[in-house]
């Protein structure tokens, strides 16, 4: 059976995406992991899905590349409103998408009818570590010490509908994500393992940003991750609340803002890479 596919990427962070508007998909977890191996696959962070929802325009179903199923991708989901648009899913360029995670609002910057920009309203920060989850007491995770692979590092700990741990740092670039990130994904303070962002602080607008992702190693880019990363900037006193701050990732740029309200507001571009056919 051939099933039509466009592969997309936002900042680089790249998945595979299927219409289930007119596609038919079984076994979601075995083709993630066929169709995101690099060597003999399509090639992706994962598969994400693009269906019917009775609570919005549609809805956003996303696997890892290990065939795990995601909560929410802030990359993923710019992809998801410019797929919409651009094949007749939506209409307007203000649309919302049914996540894991619950329903996202976004809004569209058109031009000639190719969306170009996406920013999205990802929701409230979760700070308290039972709804993250954290294995620990109290009502944030902010600051705090954290025993990984023998080392001491001091951790801030998000929800942006997955969980994150956020480890300020100097030198990001030189870190050995390969040997480190395992270890911060699997210990056992997380539950549910855990998205580990090495952010290193530019100035009061601007930090410099890492990420080992869950079932999907370092990866250039993470949408949730430079909203978790600029929510635990905030919260460490190095920028300011309510101000627009310039995440940079290996795969680009993304503009992420940390509301008086609690909710986190992220822009960013989201690109076509190409359409086709794959037999499954």
């Amino acid at each position: 059976m051939k099933l039509r596919f466009t592969k997309m990427h936002g900042t680089g962070n790249d998945y595979i995406y299927v219409n289930l508007f007119r596609e038919k998909v079984t076994r979601p977890e075995e083709l993630a992991v066929r169709l995101s191996d690099r060597h003999f696959g399509i090639g992706s962070d994962g598969l994400i899905l693009i269906a019917p929802s009775e609570q919005a325009d549609c809805r956003m179903i996303m696997y890892n590349a290990d065939g795990s199923e995601g909560a929410m991708c802030g990359n993923g989901i710019r992809c998801v409103a410019k797929y919409a648009f651009e094949h007749g899913i939506v209409s307007d360029n203000h649309i919302t998408v049914e996540t894991k995670s619950g329903v996202k609002t976004l809004d569209l910057t058109v031009e000639d009818g190719i969306v170009t920009y996406v920013e999205v309203n990802m929701g409230q920060a979760i700070l308290r570590p039972q709804d993250i989850p954290v294995r620990a007491e109290g009502e944030d995770f902010i600051a705090r010490p954290i025993v990984v692979a023998g080392k001491e590092y001091s951790a801030t700990c998000v929800s942006m509908g997955n969980p994150h741990c956020v480890v300020f740092t100097e030198g990001v670039e030189q870190l050995d994500l390969e040997k480190i990130g395992p270890a911060f994904e699997n210990h056992e303070l997380f539950p549910d393992r855990i998205n580990t962002e090495f952010v290193e602080i530019v100035d009061d607008h601007t930090i410099r940003m890492r990420v080992w992702e869950r079932g999907s190693g370092e990866t250039i880019s993470c949408g949730t991750g430079t909203c978790a990363s600029t929510v635990a900037a905030v919260l460490n006193g190095y920028c300011g609340r309510g101000e627009e701050i310039e995440v940079r990732i290996r795969g680009g740029k993304l503009y992420d803002t940390y509301m008086e309200n609690g909710e986190v507001r992220m822009k960013g571009p989201a690109e076509t890479v190409f359409d086709g056919e794959i037999d499954v």
